[in-house]
This record gives structure tokens, C-alpha cells and sequence, in this order.
């Protein structure tokens, strides 16, 4: 099961009191004071990992809490810390105050860890507050509480490429010829339930991941549909390729792109400057590879740099794979994406 969102409860451990002692011991009528300080508590730390890609081990576990230090000793022994509570989390976590909002951590690299919730300090023991004057201090100090939270966190999957359309525009099947992701595949709409990665291979010892996203419907922005709640898994991605079901009716298919268009304005104004590719699908069928060369004018009327494929016979892969690559080693400098192979095919992918 896909969770991408969770609330949590954070609370860091509480610090270990300082301990109120004096020294007893045969002919040393006047020992001291020798009371030890309390141990820290134990920090709330999030770790990234590669091992994990959902939040769902949050639905069973809201409340996260570290353990408090042990409170000093005698003979001047300081307590334990208490032991730091460590969080895996997926890669793209993002953390956030649950009711001011601010972002508190933005975990994108395997192996960075931060701290959510620091552990409270330790009390002081009456060894502290000895003096010329005060030979059997009597004071002590609590250890403070730890800090505590309720916290926001959400996962952004981190994708290179994100895959945009309709439901049944074939995005699902085109992943699993490029990749070696095998998502649920069938003819209906909503097939897929939950986001796809696949490593793509881009030659030259080069890969990069593709994010199919669960299709889109007009409303998606505002909840209608799948979307609202994978919108924000195409965030992070550098090139967006568009997917287009040629088979459809012209008219059609150009008022599903402006639809999803807009969609994508609505939930992010950053999303509508990403850099887009038009992918005009399932050109192994006959009506789709007669309307294909009407389709391709409207979407470069729309400004669109067009590919046209068939995932089912490898028609056009290899220019896409090709496009892919160029594209984002030019995003990478800083530089323009050069424009598709106009022919949208080439030789097929075995």
C-alpha cells in the first residue's frame, strides 16, 4: 500500500534529574557533596533511506518518542543519555510544523539524517554548586523536557522524469518498456492506483528514474479523481513528458491536454514552466496512425515539441530514450533542451 502523507506526534526524551548525595564514608566526617548530573534525552532523528518508498509504517505508528536520561548518582556519576529515537523515512520526505506550516526538513539524499525534536538537557547534581561558602549544597536542577511537535510529512518522490496524461493514455505501458518497472497494465481507466518508478538506462553508463503518475481528470487540483493526491509527486521531476491517446478523436485528445494543462497551472504555477514533451501514444493503431499528422499540428500549434510512439511495438522509443537524455543533460547545464527528431519514430526497441 502507496501513503504518501502522515501526521505525527514527536516528543524528544525528557533530560535526567541531578541527584542530591553527600559522601559517607569511614573517618571522612565531612565528605561533600558529590550528587552527578542527569543524561541528555534521547534525540528524534530522521534518516533518509532507499530501503523504503512509502509512509505507511506511520499509519501504525503516529506517536514517536525517544528515551529520557537517567537521573544522576552518587560518588559524582553522571546518568545515561537516553537513547536517540532514529526514523527511516524515504527519500523525499518532507517535514513540516503542523500548525505554522514551516518546513522543517527536506530529506533528498540517501543517508542524510536531521534532527526533528532535540532531547532535553540533563539536571544538575549538588557537586555544581559547591563553594568556599556553601560546603553541603542542598540544590539541585530537573532535567529539562524534551522538545515536542506535532509534525506534517508528505513524500515528493524523486524522479527525474515524470509521466503526465489521462487515465488510458498508455503511460503505465510505456514505463515498462523503457524500465524494468512492471506496473498493473489493463483496459480500463484508474488502472494504476499508486505511483510507478522505473531506472531507465540512457547509455553511456547514464540512467535516470521516470515517475508514471496515476492519471489525471479535470478537477484533480481540487480533489476529483486520483490526482489531487499525486500532483505533488511531479514537483520534484526536471522534464515532464505529456502523454496524448492518438486513438481518440482529435478533438478530443487536444481538449484532454489543455485539461490536464490547466490542472497543472492550478495546483503549482511552477508546474506549468517545467519543461514539457507531447508523446502521442498507441500509434500501432489504425486510428491513431491516421489522425497521428493532424494531432501533431495542434500540439505544435499548442508549442509543443512532439514525439510520437507505439510502447506496444517499439516504435519511436529509442528517439524518446534519445530526447530523454539530451533533455537532461541540458537541464543540468543550465542550457536549452534541444527539439525532438521531427520524424517522432526510429528504429524500434527489441
Amino acid at each position: 500500500m502507496f501513503v504518501d502523507t502522515a501526521k505525527l506526534k514527536i516528543q524528544a526524551g525528557k533530560g535526567g534529574d541531578g541527584c542530591l548525595s553527600f559522601r559517607r564514608e569511614k573517618f571522612i566526617p565531612k565528605g561533600g557533596p558529590d550528587g552527578g548530573d542527569g543524561g541528555r534525552g534521547g534525540h528524534v532523528i530522521f534518516r533518509a533511506t532507499s530501503t523504503i518508498n512509502t509512509l505507511l509504517h506511520f499509519r501504525h505508528q503516529p506517536h514517536l518518542r525517544a528515551q529520557s536520561g537517567q537521573a544522576g548518582m552518587g560518588r559524582r556519576m553522571h546518568g545515561a543519555n537516553g537513547e536517540d529515537l532514529l526514523v527511516p523515512v524515504p527519500i523525499g520526505t518532507i517535514v513540516r510544523e503542523a500548525e505554522s506550516g514551516e518546513l522543517i526538513a527536506d530529506l533528498s539524499e540517501d543517508g542524510e539524517e536531521i534532527t526533528i525534536a532535540a532531547g532535553g538537557r540533563g539536571g544538575l547534581g549538588n557537586d555544581h554548586f559547591k563553594s568556599s561558602t556553601n560546603r553541603a549544597p542542598r540544590r539541585t536542577t530537573k532535567g529539562k523536557p524534551g522538545e515536542e511537535l506535532e509534525a506534517d510529512i508528505e513524500l515528493k518522490l524523486l524522479a527525474d522524469v515524470g509521466l503526465v496524461g489521462m487515465p488510458n493514455a498508455g503511460k503505465s505501458t510505456l514505463i515498462s518498456r523503457i524500465s524494468a518497472s512492471r506496473p498493473k497494465i489493463a483496459d480500463y481507466p484508474f488502472t494504476t492506483l499508486e505511483p510507478n518508478l522505473g531506472v531507465v538506462d540512457l547509455g553511456d553508463y547514464r540512467s535516470c528514474v521516470v515517475a508514471d503518475i496515476p492519471g489525471l481528470i479535470p478537477g484533480a487540483h481540487s480533489g476529483k479523481g486520483l490526482g489531487a493526491q499525486f500532483l505533488r509527486h511531479v514537483d520534484r521531476c526536471s522534464l515532464l513528458l505529456h502523454l496524448v491517446d492518438a486513438s481518440v478523436p482529435l478533438d478530443r485528445a487536444l481538449a484532454d491536454l489543455d485539461a490536464i494543462t490547466r490542472e497543472l497551472e492550478l495546483f503549482s504555477p511552477s508546474l506549468a514552466n517545467k519543461p514539457r514533451l507531447a508523446v502521442m501514444s498507441k500509434l500501432d493503431i489504425t486510428e491513431a496512425r491516421n489522425s497521428a499528422g493532424e494531432l501533431r499540428v495542434g500540439l505544435e500549434l499548442r508549442g509543443y515539441d512532439v514525439i510520437g510512439i507505439s510502447s506496444v511495438s517499439g516504435e519511436g522509443l529509442r528517439p524518446l530514450i534519445g530526447h530523454i537524455s539530451r533533455a537532461l543533460t541540458h537541464l543540468a547545464g543550465g542550457l536549452d533542451i534541444p527539439r525532438a527528431n521531427a520524424a517522432g519514430s526510429g528504429a524500434e526497441v527489441s
